[in-house]
């Protein structure tokens, strides 16, 4: 028995209140997704909305992604990146986690602002292109299925899909499972914490094996923290047999640089 809507059942749900909504715009004009505020094209944010999004671009580390605060030259890496091993090859955000982009991302995320999804998942395709390009499948963090059904909706799932389109890569949320419920990572202060918060939580069901085996993998999220929940599902997937885990979310917390 299903106890929520599958991720196509809920694409189709978004298509329809999308359609709805542009019956709404030929009548009255489209507004800022953000504050309500008139603007001229559906689905967007206004001039002030989006001057307060911090979009994260080059230059920045090529591994990581953390933003540089001027170019230091290609294929340069952080310290952090440099003095410990990453288990991916390549992390993307799109926008960093903070005041200016917080309301929209809980919207999305806990109070069923579905129709945030088209907006979310095109500024996450501005930096990810060339790792859903270059994916075999795409894999979103999974929830422990009683969140699911408290929320409804796997957000990383909606994305995940959106990102796809168009491309050849599949996305696969059946390879890798959170088999045990935890506290949320939003609750955790410190990132030792965040790792045993999710220390072997996920794993690759024997079942869908060979689907990770040899496969370049694609991670999906939404905020990215201190990567405590994406370490653990890369480390779930290479165990499995992947050939590379690379990630991509939708924002991240920016901290200053160390090295």
């Amino acid at each position: 028995m299903k106890l929520c809507l599958p991720a196509a059942g809920l694409l189709a749900r978004q298509a329809l209140k999308g359609a709805g909504r542009r019956v709404l715009d030929a009548i009255l004009p489209p507004l800022c997704l953000r504050c309500r505020a008139p603007v001229g094209e559906p689905q967007s944010v206004c001039g002030a909305c989006w001057n307060g999004i911090r979009f994260l671009t080059a230059p920045w580390c090529e591994q990581c992604g953390i933003p540089f605060p001027h170019a230091l030259g290609a294929s340069v890496r952080c310290g952090m990146c440099l003095a410990r091993p990453r288990l991916f090859e390549r992390l993307r955000s799109a926008i960093a986690y903070d005041d200016g982009s917080r309301e929209l991302i809980l919207g999305f995320k806990h109070a069923d602002r579905l129709e945030l999804c088209p907006l979310l998942v095109r500024w996450m395709q501005a930096v990810a292109r060339s790792e859903i390009a270059a994916a075999d499948i795409v894999v979103p963090v999974p929830l422990h299925w009683r969140r699911l059904v408290m929320r409804k909706y796997n957000q990383a799932s909606l994305l995940a899909h959106g990102l796809v389109r168009g491309t050849p890569a599949q996305v696969r949320a059946d390879v890798l499972v959170r088999h045990r419920a935890t506290e949320s990572q939003g609750a955790m202060v410190s990132a030792r914490a965040r790792l045993k918060n999710v220390a072997h939580v996920f794993r690759v069901p024997e079942a869908t094996r060979p689907a990770v085996a040899g496969k370049r993998v694609v991670i999906v999220d939404d905020v990215l923290t201190t990567g405590a929940t994406v370490t653990a599902c890369s480390k779930a997937l290479l165990r499995a047999g992947a050939q590379s885990v690379s990630i991509v979310t939708l924002a991240r917390v920016v901290r200053p640089l160390s090295n």
